[in-house]
């Protein structure tokens, strides 16, 4: 893979990056208005997807950091984005255009102070593994390999210029409005500007480990503080397969089986027991190992759960409460999805939205044993966000609703079904934490 000498720093230049793709995208445009003229629109729009997933991905891949990070956080959109954005932006989870070897050495000599030679037997400058805000390289020292992560120069940086320039996208992609919606891009910069610290990291890393490592067919690696800094973190090295690539080829089902639920059992145990949860679950952050173990990796984003949006979240998940018309609507008042400002309009379309979508997305947790394998249920999950996602009259309304812990609480279960599904995992025991 080629890769990359230097990465724009300046809110200037990466400004200009993001204004030059935005030229190419109306290109696009110009060719998909004739190309609907002479072949079918559903072509020429597939067309249009394809080209500009391509350029706007390509684009971000050399920004790096929160840029590319938002791409990530995308591709889990499975129900919102065509399809030839989630395949495109999917990339940006574990294969990514590397630094060069001759930054890698200069970024770590002026994070560290050192060269890595002067603190490992050897290091290799050539990454196994490129993502949005880091990249992975292999290194050794008496005897032992170990996975040392650098982060990209000038991510930590430029997150909120970046994310500035992204806005406009996502108030329009996500019906956005309002003066409060300030406070859910605050919610995003926070989390982003805390994934860019490693001391941070280092210290939830070894938290989770210590908390979760007694989960069954679930491994971690240990994490090295004094070969660590605020922008390295080191940690063993894990050999295993990316979760994408074993689904791809895997037809053993009892293995499946056993990888979910210890996936399963990882994020409730979290949720409910540690009231803190890895809000980053895509295929990138976990690993199959040669014994069929799951390896669980990077814990830079982690999303504390407070009791005031705990308590109401999962008693609005009960069966009882979603059939319970008047104690339902309590609920959707406490977590801030109705407001007090609402038309009766807003209250009725919002009230039955939500009772259609919780009906459904609570499935699982209304019996002791869930086939994620089941692609009738993730067809339904996949028909119903199209079909809001369309919504002439939901985009007339306000869509700014909502506590803004439900960015990372619903990116981290969107995501976690997804895993699931990936696995076709039968068979899962729900409340399974409970014993462990």
């Amino acid at each position: 893979m080629k890769t990359i000498d230097s990465i724009p720093i300046s809110k200037i230049s990466r400004a200009s990056k993001l204004v030059s793709t935005g030229a190419k995208v109306g290109v696009n445009y110009l060719k998909y208005y004739g190309d609907k003229l002479v072949n079918s629109e559903v072509d020429a729009k597939e067309r249009l997807n394809q080209s500009n997933a391509e350029d706007i991905y390509d684009s971000l891949k050399k920004l790096k950091g929160s840029a590319l990070k938002v791409a990530q956080m995308l591709s889990m959109e499975k129900s919102i984005l065509p399809q030839a954005y989630v395949e495109k932006f999917s990339l940006s989870q574990f294969s990514v255009p590397p630094l060069s070897p001759p930054l890698v050495i200069k970024t770590f000599k002026k994070y560290f102070g050192r060269h890595p030679e002067d603190m490992f037997d050897t290091f290799n400058a050539t990454s196994v593994n490129a993502a949005s805000i880091g990249q992975v390289h292999l290194a050794e020292k008496d005897g032992k390999k170990f996975a040392v992560k650098i982060q990209y120069p000038g991510v930590a940086e430029s997150i909120a210029s970046d994310l500035a320039l992204v806005k406009p996208i996502a108030v329009k992609m996500f019906n956005i409005k309002g003066k409060d919606s300030d406070k859910y891009f605050q919610e995003v910069e926070n989390k982003l500007t805390e994934e860019t610290n490693y001391t941070l990291e280092l210290q939830q890393s070894q938290a989770v480990v210590d908390a979760c490592k007694h989960i069954p067919n679930l491994t971690f690696p240990n994490y090295y503080k004094e070969y660590s800094s605020e922008r390295i973190i080191t940690m063993d090295y894990m050999k295993g397969e990316h979760l994408s690539e074993f689904v791809a080829h895997n037809t053993d089902q009892e293995l499946s089986n056993k990888l979910g639920q210890a996936l399963w059992d990882f994020y409730m145990f979290q949720i409910h027991n540690l009231r803190k949860v890895h809000a980053d679950p895509h295929p990138g952050n976990f690993l199959v190992s040669d014994k069929g173990e799951l390896i669980a990796l990077d814990f830079g984003c982690m999303k504390a759960i407070p009791d005031e949006f705990y308590v109401p979240y999962f008693e609005l998940a009960k069966k009882e409460c979603i059939d319970n018309p008047k104690l339902f609507k309590q609920k959707l008042y406490e977590l801030e999805i109705l407001r007090t400002d609402d038309s009766p309009e807003e209250v009725l379309f919002f009230s039955d939205m939500f009772y259609e979508l919780l009906s459904l997305f609570t499935q699982p947790f209304h019996s002791e044993v869930f086939d994620f394998s089941n692609p009738d249920f993730f067809n339904q999950v996949a028909e119903m966000g199209q079909r809001y996602s369309k919504s002439t009259e939901l985009r007339k309304m306000n869509g700014n609703r909502g506590s803004t812990h439900f960015i990372y609480i619903n990116r981290t279960f969107f995501g976690l079904y997804n895993l699931m599904f990936d696995l076709k995992a039968e068979n899962v025991k729900i409340n399974n934490f409970i014993n462990l």
